[in-house]
C-alpha cells in the first residue's frame, strides 16, 4: 500500500479545521492544531513524515508568523512548504509571510478545487525538488570520495617521507573546516567563503608538500634542529608554492591557486614574524591563516619525532598564551567555540569519510518514491546546471537554444538589449538572427561548442554582433547540455551576451600604451627585449648586420641633486627626443631604467659612421645642463648572436667607455672580458642584490 503524505492543517477555528480536512482527506492524512504551539509540537515530533502545512495567520498562543520564524530557525522550512490560509488580505500580511519563507498565500472563504491544486502542485514541486538534490548530493558525494581518497593517498606520502602521522593531512582537513564553517556564522566579512568550504579544505592538503624537497635527516631529526637546518626546513613553504606556480596542468584552477597561496604563507602570523615573506595581518590569506592555526593545533596534539603529543587542553593554553606566535583573534574566537566538539570530531572523521550528522543531512533528501532511471538523472542534472548558470549570471543576457526544436529563447532583458524577439523558431533559417551575428562567427561558435568536453565545458568568446545597426564587441560564454557525459547526443546550450565594446577599445588601447615608458615616450625594456629577441630568432645573422647600443646620460644625478627630480624627468625626454630624431621607424629604442637607454639598429657595412651619428645626436645643452652620454656596443653577429650575450658584450663596452673619462663610446672587443666581473667583485652582495 503506498504510504499518504501528511498534511498538518494549523487554524484556530475547528470549522475551518473541519471544512480543510474534508477537502483533503480523500488524498492525504491530516494532522490539526489548534494554534501555533500545537504545531510547533506536532512538528517536534513528526518533521519528516509531514509533506505539508497549511497554516492560519491569527491564532491564540502562537500566530502563524511566530511558527514560520521558529520554522526558519530549525531549518524546517527548508523541507516543509507552507500555505498560508487567512482572511487577511493587507498587503503587509502578505509580504511578511513570503518573506519568512511561506510557499503560497490563499485567502478565505475556500475554493475546494483550488485548495485541492494548491496542496497536489506544492507537494509535487517540493517532492521534485527533494529527488533533485538528493541525486546531486549524491554525486557530490562521489566526487567528495574520490577527492577524499587522494587526500588519504597524500598523507601516506607525508607519512612516509616526513615521519609524521599519516593522519595529520586528514585532521588540517577537518580542522580547516570546521575553522570555515564557525568563521561564516560568526562573520559577515568572510560570508562569501561559503561555497568554497570543501574547496578550501581539500586545497589544505597540500600545505607541506614542499617537505618532499628537504633532506630527511632534518624533517626527522630527533632533537633541537641547528639555526642552519630550521632555515633549510623554512624553505619548504617558497618550495610548495613554486611547485604548484609551475604546475604543467590546471594552474589556473581554483583548488590550485587557494593551494599555492596555504603551501606559501601558512606558517605567516599574525603580527609580522612568520616566514617566508613576514606578512601582516589581513596581508595574509586568510585560507592561510586558518590552515596556520589547524596546523599548530595538530602538531601539538600528536607525538613528533622531537616532542610528545600534548593534550588538548595543554595545547589550547600553549596557542592562547601567544608561545607558537600571534594568530587572527577571530580565529582564535572560532577555534575557542568549536573547541568542546574538536576531539570528537576528528576520532569520528578518522573512522571513515562521512560522519552520522551528514548521513542524516542526505537521508531526509531521499524521496520515497522509487528510483529514476539513468535518463531523468541526467535531465536532472542538466536542470541543475542551468540553474546554476543562470544564478550565477542572473545580471546579464541570457539564452537556451534547443536543438530538438531549433528555437533560441533569450531573457526578457537580452532580448531589449538585442533588439531580437525572446523566442526565435527555426534559428538556421531566421534572417533577423543572422542580421546580428556574422555567419563565420556563428559556425565558430557552433564549432567550439561541438569540441566543448564534460571536462572543459564552457567555451568563451568575443564576437562582433550588430545591435540596432551598429557593430559592437560581445563576449559569448555558452556550455552545451548533454545527457550525462554522452558527448554525442547534445540536447540543447545555455549562455550569456555580455556587451565589452567599451572595455575591448579600451584593452585595445592598453595594449598600444603599456609597453611605452611614461617619463620619455620610448618603448619599455622588457617589450623591447622581446622585438630584439624575436628579430634575431627571425632573421639569418649572417646574411644581416645588427648593433646593440647600451648608453647612459653622464652626471645625471647632478640634475636631480641641483635642480629637482621634475627637471630631471625633463633632461630625459630631452634625450629621448634627440636620439630618436636620429632613428629610422625600424631601429628600437628603448629606456631600460633610470637614465639608461638601449639602441638597437640595422647596419650594412661600417658600424662607425651609424654609431658616430647617433652619439654625437644625443649631446646638447638643456637649459643650464649640459647633456653628454657613454656608449657601449656589440654586433651581431661579430660578438654573438643571443640577445643575452649581446646585452652582456654591450654592458661591458659600456663601462669600458666610463673608465676612458666619459662622454664617448667603445665598441666591444675581447679585452673588456673581465671589467663586469672585477666590478661585481668589488660590489658588496646587498647592493648587487637590492
Amino acid at each position: 500500500m503506498k504510504l499518504q503524505n501528511k498534511v498538518l492543517i494549523v487554524d484556530d477555528s475547528e470549522l475551518n479545521r473541519s471544512l480543510l480536512a474534508d477537502m483533503l482527506r480523500d488524498e492525504y492524512e491530516v494532522l490539526e492544531a489548534e494554534n501555533g504551539l500545537q504545531a510547533i509540537k506536532l512538528l517536534e515530533f513528526h518533521q519528516f513524515e509531514i509533506s505539508l502545512i497549511l497554516l492560519d495567520i491569527v491564532m491564540p498562543e502562537m500566530d502563524g508568523f511566530e511558527v514560520l520564524a521558529i520554522m526558519n530557525k530549525n531549518k524546517w522550512i527548508e523541507r516543509i512548504p507552507v500555505i498560508i490560509i487567512s482572511a487577511e488580505t493587507t498587503a503587509a500580511y502578505i509580504d511578511a509571510a513570503y518573506d519568512l519563507g511561506a510557499t503560497e498565500y490563499v485567502n478565505r472563504p475556500f475554493d475546494p478545487k483550488t485548495i485541492r491544486r494548491r496542496v497536489s502542485n506544492t507537494i509535487m514541486l517540493y517532492s521534485k525538488q527533494k529527488f533533485l538534490e538528493n541525486a546531486v548530493t549524491e554525486q557530490v558525494l562521489e566526487k567528495e570520495k574520490s577527492n577524499l581518497i587522494m587526500v588519504e593517498v597524500l598523507s601516506h606520502i607525508v607519512e612516509f617521507r616526513n615521519g609524521e602521522s599519516g593522519m595529520h593531512v586528514l585532521n588540517i582537513r577537518t580542522i580547516t573546516e570546521m575553522l570555515l564553517k564557525q568563521l561564516c556564522a560568526l562573520s559577515n566579512q568572510y560570508r562569501n567563503l561559503q561555497s568554497q568550504i570543501l574547496l578550501i579544505a581539500n586545497a589544505s592538503s597540500l600545505h607541506d608538500i614542499g617537505k618532499i624537497s628537504i633532506a630527511e635527516q632534518i624533517l626527522n631529526k630527533p632533537g633541537k634542529l641547528t639555526p642552519e637546518e630550521y632555515e633549510k626546513i623554512k624553505e619548504h613553504s617558497s618550495i610548495g608554492a613554486n611547485m604548484l606556480e609551475k604546475t604543467r596542468y590546471y594552474p589556473d584552477e581554483a583548488i590550485v591557486r587557494i593551494a599555492r597561496d596555504i603551501c606559501r604563507w601558512h606558517h605567516e602570523r599574525y603580527d609580522g614574524k612568520g616566514y617566508p615573506d613576514g606578512l601582516t595581518g589581513d596581508e595574509i590569506p586568510i585560507e592561510a591563516q586558518v590552515v596556520s592555526l589547524a596546523d599548530v593545533y595538530d602538531a601539538l596534539t600528536h607525538q613528533r619525532v622531537y616532542k610528545e603529543a600534548y593534550s588538548h587542553q595543554k595545547a589550547f593554553e600553549i596557542i592562547f598564551s601567544g608561545q607558537c606566535g600571534v594568530f587572527n583573534p577571530l580565529l582564535l574566537q572560532c577555534l575557542k567555540e568549536i573547541g568542546p566538539v574538536l576531539e570528537r570530531e576528528l576520532k569520528i572523521r578518522s573512522l571513515g569519510y562521512v560522519t552520522k550528522e551528514e548521513v542524516t543531512e542526505i537521508t531526509r533528501n531521499i524521496l520515497q518514491s522509487g528510483e529514476a532511471s539513468n535518463r531523468t538523472l541526467a535531465l536532472l542534472e542538466q536542470e541543475r546546471i542551468k540553474y546554476q548558470f543562470i544564478a550565477a549570471m542572473s545580471k546579464e543576457i541570457l539564452f537556451e537554444y534547443t536543438y530538438q526544436t531549433d528555437v533560441l529563447t533569450l531573457s526578457e532583458e537580452g532580448a531589449d538589449q538585442l533588439g531580437l524577439p525572446e523566442i526565435i523558431v527555426n534559428l538556421k533559417e531566421n534572417k533577423l538572427f543572422h542580421q546580428v551575428i556574422k555567419v563565420e562567427d556563428y559556425q565558430d561558435l557552433r564549432h567550439k561548442l561541438r569540441m566543448a568536453s564534460p571536462n572543459e565545458p564552457t567555451i568563451s568568446e568575443n564576437y562582433y554582433l550588430c545591435i540596432n545597426g551598429q557593430w559592437r564587441w560581445f563576449k559569448i560564454t555558452a556550455r552545451p547540455l548533454w545527457l550525462g557525459n554522452d558527448t554525442k547526443t547534445v540536447t540543447g546550450v545555455i549562455g550569456k551576451c555580455t556587451d565589452i565594446h567599451e572595455e575591448i577599445m579600451e584593452l585595445d588601447f592598453l595594449k598600444k600604451t603599456a609597453h611605452i615608458d611614461e617619463v620619455t615616450g620610448l618603448y619599455r625594456r622588457s617589450y623591447a627585449c622581446s622585438r630584439i629577441k624575436d628579430i634575431l630568432a627571425r632573421e639569418n645573422p649572417a646574411s644581416k648586420k645588427y648593433a646593440l647600443m647600451l648608453f647612459d646620460l653622464d652626471f645625471f644625478k647632478n640634475a636631480n641633486d641641483l635642480y629637482g627630480h621634475m627637471f630631471g624627468d625633463q633632461v630625459l625626454r630631452e634625450a629621448a627626443r634627440k636620439v630618436q630624431k636620429s632613428m629610422r621607424t625600424s631601429d628600437i629604442v628603448a629606456r631600460i631604467g633610470g637614465d639608461e637607454f638601449l639602441v638597437f639598429v640595422e647596419y650594412k657595412n661600417d658600424i662607425s659612421p651609424v654609431a658616430e651619428r647617433i652619439f654625437q645626436s644625443i649631446g646638447g645643452m638643456y637649459q643650464d645642463f649640459h647633456i653628454c652620454a657613454s656608449m657601449g656596443i656589440s654586433l651581431a653577429p661579430t660578438h654573438t648572436t643571443k640577445y643575452e650575450d649581446l646585452f652582456h658584450c654591450a654592458d661591458q663596452a659600456l663601462y669600458a667607455a666610463k673608465q676612458k673619462g666619459r662622454n664617448c663610446y667603445c665598441i666591444y672587443d675581447e679585452s673588456m672580458n673581465s671589467l663586469l666581473s672585477v666590478l661585481s667583485e668589488e660590489t658588496p652582495y646587498e647592493e648587487k642584490t637590492r
